[in-house]
């Protein structure tokens, strides 16, 4: 039997419905059942129904975040997909393996050494790009042409909407994690890679689109009382959304006036380590901060450890904020809409007119040099006369006293 898309009556939810080898299964998309949802699943239903006709159907590699996974390896119907428990890894490889043999060896080894939300992307490229389109093939049989093949089928690759589904920087990124597995690979098999004098897409990166400082104070007085003391902390630190949101009050320094950032909240999980090492790092807080996590401190202390956290004591959900509070927020104001994250450069442009110095910006940024500055921020560069957060203290304190 064939794969089919079906709806669920009580929620109108899309899910593939399918039998393999005598055991049915439904696996949920999450969309609602509409005309472009269903043509946005049909690519996914027909590498299933392939799949099924190759006999080489693996529910791992085409529902990742399957429920089932357990119930298909239990009946003996998994291949292995990209898990690296040890029974799915190849110890030893005498002969050279396919792709698909290779990435698993090539996962084992080196996730022990990489952050949870890399560890998710590598896997995702994997399952999503790499594998569907190599993972039969010996590793030593890819040729150079194969690669930049690869590389323009996923450059044309078209939504319903006739527009581009992946970025350069995305085609990029996937093609980074290839180029690690085939060069490691041809050292460990002994043959020339594939890979070679394939440069990079040209990534043109989106504009900054910050906030001038009357919109900020115009934001900060008509948001949701709840939500201003978040949105204050966003503004004036340039902490970025998983920074914040992972904000515990054990890296609160009311003493000394310093916020350490030390953790991240990424899709939901918490992470232990900052985005980079320059990330570590201690924001000095200004007087507006200082006051917001004062009244945040009173607010939320004896429920949560999180600065920032819903009723229940749990860190706050970006995407759920973000369509709740934010969107219709701007809408209200009748600002044109901005991704949250242009608050972080909302920030930086905000120390930059008031003359702070470029070093100590990209420390509060975390930063590692300020090459980042003038190349992203250069047309806000008024002056470089200040060395500290005081000009910009000033500032903001003379607009809130004409206020």
């Amino acid at each position: 039997m064939f794969a089919k898309i079906s709806s669920r009556k009580d929620n109108n939810i899309l899910f593939i419905e399918f039998t393999y080898k005598g055991v049915r299964f439904r696996e949920s998309m999450g969309l609602k059942d509409s005309r472009n949802n269903r043509n946005l699943l049909k690519l996914k239903l027909q590498k299933v129904n392939q799949a099924f006709v190759d006999d080489d159907f693996d529910i791992e590699e085409h529902f990742p975040d399957s429920k089932n996974l357990e119930k298909f390896i239990s009946l003996g119907l998994s291949k292995g997909g990209l898990t690296t428990s040890s029974k799915y890894v190849n110890d030893t490889l005498d002969e050279v393996p396919t792709v698909r043999q290779f990435v698993k060896t090539w996962l084992n080894e080196n996730e022990v050494g990489w952050k949870e939300s890399h560890r998710v992307n590598q896997v995702s490229i994997l399952k999503t790009h790499i594998l569907p389109r190599f993972g039969n093939l010996q590793i030593n049989n890819i040729k150079r042409e194969l690669l930049l093949s690869f590389r323009a089928e996923l450059a044309n690759q078209i939504n319903t909407k006739n527009e581009r589904v992946l970025s350069n920087a995305r085609i990029n990124k996937i093609m980074s994690t290839l180029r690690h597995v085939l060069n490691e690979a041809s050292t460990r098999f002994e043959f020339k890679t594939p890979y070679q004098n394939i440069k990079q897409l040209k990534n043109n990166p989106k504009d900054i689109f910050p906030f001038s400082l009357r919109e900020v104070l115009s934001i900060l007085q008509n948001v949701r009382e709840d939500y201003r003391n978040y949105y204050t902390v966003r503004f004036f630190t340039g902490m970025r959304t998983g920074e914040i949101d992972g904000l515990k009050w054990k890296y609160v320094d009311f003493e000394k006036r310093l916020i350490l950032v030390r953790e991240t909240i990424v899709d939901g999980k918490h992470d232990d380590s900052a985005k980079t090492d320059s990330s570590i790092r201690d924001i000095q807080m200004s007087q507006q901060v200082y006051e917001a996590l004062l009244r945040q401190h009173r607010a939320t202390k004896k429920l949560s450890e999180y600065v920032f956290s819903t009723l229940n004591g749990k860190p706050l959900a970006h995407r759920n904020v973000t369509r709740r509070v934010w969107k219709p927020l701007l809408s209200e104001l009748g600002l044109e809409y901005r991704k949250p994250y242009q608050t972080r450069h909302t920030a930086a442009t905000l120390w930059l007119a008031a003359g702070e110095a470029p070093e100590w910006i990209a420390k509060q940024l975390g930063h590692a040099h300020t090459m980042m500055l003038f190349t992203v921020y250069s047309r806000f560069v008024p002056n470089l006369t200040r060395q500290d957060g005081s000009a910009f203290e000033s500032l903001l304190s003379n607009h809130l006293k004409g206020e």
